[in-house]
């Protein structure tokens, strides 16, 4: 987990020239928005005007009652939050008289030179549907769920989408799954061990109890089985993978979020995001396919 994501974001922007740059996710009922509004026009201005910024609620009760805002309790400070952030980004001399929030009127400077994206993190078709409504755009991944939760995901930020009509024509739907490419069989059974062990460790902080040692997760048991979280992993061979992610291009997901952070040495995570970025990418975009030897 990266626990600068503005930061990095100005760092590959120093890396690169065009593409965008999208956080996930900033954790609102953790930050005074009257800081971070002036960090999100900065970082903006730093990455030249390429970022998208990832919001959400929060999801792990380790992270949210170590930081003094319990889980159960956060969902009315987010929906105060990501109000007063907006208005913040948006207008000038901002006073505000709320629940969380009571200040005399300031101003963010610098100012937004341009709209800065927000990307809401949403996993329940419905909060999919009313944050579309909304305007904002979605980011989401079907977890454990199987295909017809991803389908119900996508089929509910269509729905706010079309009925916002040409004002929603912008909004997009990004879906993230943990995916990399394998060699062969006994390497993709390795690289699927190792991501049951991680979400052993994700199961603790996201639904369990939460037992963290020196900022190390511990590892416990899961109820899923490993054949279980195969079946709800993208881990396989370029051909394959491209036969895997065919049903979420005719879905209509706008980027497919390449997780490959669950523990995997570094030089085979290069080497998977280079070949998924010669073999399958080109399948699903307007470029001409490379021909491989």
């Amino acid at each position: 987990m990266m626990p600068a994501p503005l930061q990095f974001a100005v760092k590959i922007a120093s890396q690169t020239d065009h593409v965008k740059i999208i956080t996930a996710v900033s954790v609102l009922p953790l930050h005074d928005m009257r800081v971070l509004a002036g960090e999100l026009v900065c970082a903006d201005i730093f990455t030249d005007h390429r970022l998208m910024v990832g919001v959400g609620r929060g999801a792990f009760a380790f992270e949210m009652e170590r930081m003094g805002v319990p889980l159960e309790t956060s969902r009315e400070k987010f929906d105060e939050s990501l109000n007063l952030l907006q208005t913040l980004l948006t207008e000038e001399e901002v006073s505000w008289n709320g629940k969380h929030y009571q200040f005399e009127p300031l101003t963010i400077m610098p100012r937004p030179s341009s709209e800065i994206p927000l990307m809401m993190a949403v996993l329940v078709p419905e909060a999919i549907y009313a944050c579309t409504k909304r305007g904002f755009h979605i980011q989401t991944t079907p977890l454990s769920g199987d295909h017809q939760h991803m389908l119900d995901q996508v089929g509910a930020f269509n729905r706010g989408k079309q009925e916002l009509g040409a004002a929603g024509a912008h909004q997009t739907l990004s879906l993230s799954r943990v995916t990399f490419l394998s060699h062969n069989e006994t390497d993709r059974k390795r690289k699927i061990e190792m991501a049951h062990d991680y979400y052993s460790r994700f199961d603790n902080v996201f639904t369990g109890p939460g037992i963290v040692e020196a900022g190390m997760i511990k590892t416990l048991p899961r109820k899923m089985t490993l054949e279980q979280t195969a079946e709800n992993l993208t881990i396989c061979t370029p051909s394959e993978m491209i036969d895997k992610l065919a049903p979420y291009a005719e879905a209509g997901v706008d980027r497919f979020i390449m997780n490959v952070n669950f523990g995997v040495q570094q030089s085979e995570v290069l080497e998977s995001i280079q070949c998924f970025a010669e073999e399958v990418m080109p399948h699903f975009s307007d470029q001409p396919v490379a021909q491989t030897g």
